[in-house]
């Protein structure tokens, strides 16, 4: 049997980590690119002894020469203290490396997905977000160079489709949560995990009414993998989330009670240009992937909250964790 060999970037992050174990259970040649500036190599370590399975240190701001047959862009920071670190490398990576990997495609006429984002539809003032959706978004902010990065890349994916006549996949993502996240990234489910477990006060910015639906990370892989393999030509990008929305007390409360803590919710100042309510519309997923999520968030959290308890519990570990952050 041929294997088909993919190509996954930002492979060693959260959603890159999980989407490489699928693609090895789908009997896939998977290569591994990831230049570990947000990724972890904990986070692949468990398929570094597979055959097929292959890990390359590289930053795709450069050129890449591989063959492969698919390619997967999930490089770049994802959450909001990651990207603003480094406000210009975001965005190059976003830019740059969108067009080193349509050019790799286009050279090896191989079908490519690219990771975008619900963020591109910025402070939505029509929800819930349908694709069709252009979105609000600040040009000046702190939060510009991902959002915008993400929007210039869907702009190129799709400027390539139709001046070389490539097969382009675009997936926005909505708010992702699972094991292998970054208990220090800056994000509201990891964030309240954390000061649960640690007793610590859970932080509500601003009045806590506003809203996210959140996805678990075995659904929304399912999501990009059947957005990739669907025969049919997508003409345009696909929402995968969860379209169960929730406030940010809601979720503090849930998180508490699923953890047994202490915590206390702590309200602070809502940072600019945070979104007020973010839910996808997934009509054209369903309809054209035939696929919807199936893991409740109640059951996506108590496994997301028993991976950060056994990563807590080694100190080693969380002495790594706290040293990538400095």
């Amino acid at each position: 049997m041929v294997r088909k060999r993919v190509l996954v970037t930002g492979g060693a992050g959260f959603l890159g980590s999980h989407l490489c174990a699928r693609l090895l259970k789908q009997e896939c040649e998977v290569l591994c690119v990831d230049n570990f500036f947000t990724g972890m190599r904990r986070n692949i370590e468990p398929l570094l002894d597979e055959p097929a399975f292959e890990v390359m240190r590289h930053d795709v701001t450069f050129p890449l020469y591989v063959e492969v047959d698919e390619i997967y862009n999930l490089a770049c920071p994802a959450s909001p203290i990651h990207y603003q670190r480094d406000p210009i490398q975001t965005t190059k990576t976003s830019v740059l490396g969108a067009i080193n990997m349509l050019g790799l495609a286009k050279r090896l006429h191989a079908r490519i997905l690219q990771a975008s984002t619900s963020e591109v539809y910025g402070d939505p003032e029509v929800h819930p977000q349908p694709e069709s959706y252009c979105g609000v978004v600040n040009m000046v902010g702190p939060r510009a160079c991902y959002d915008e990065g993400k929007r210039c890349t869907e702009t190129l994916f799709y400027d390539y489709r139709r001046q070389h006549r490539m097969d382009v996949r675009v997936a926005r993502i909505f708010n992702t949560y699972g094991p292998n996240m970054h208990p220090q990234d800056g994000r509201v489910v990891s964030t309240f995990i954390v000061q649960a477990l640690r007793g610590e006060p859970i932080t509500i910015f601003g009045s806590g009414q506003q809203t996210r639906s959140f996805c678990y990370v075995d659904d929304l892989i399912d999501g990009m993998t059947r957005l990739m393999n669907v025969s049919q030509d997508i003409e345009g990008p696909v929402n995968l989330g969860n379209p169960v929305e929730m406030t940010m007390c809601e979720l503090g409360e849930l998180v508490i009670a699923l953890t047994g803590s202490s915590s206390r919710l702590e309200f602070r100042a809502l940072p600019q240009d945070d979104p007020r309510q973010r839910r996808p519309d997934i009509t054209l997923a369903r309809r054209l992937l035939h696929w919807s999520p199936k893991v409740s968030l109640e059951e996506g959290l108590v496994r997301t909250i028993s991976y950060f308890d056994r990563l807590l519990a080694d100190p080693s570990e969380a002495d790594k964790l706290v040293w990538k952050l400095q």
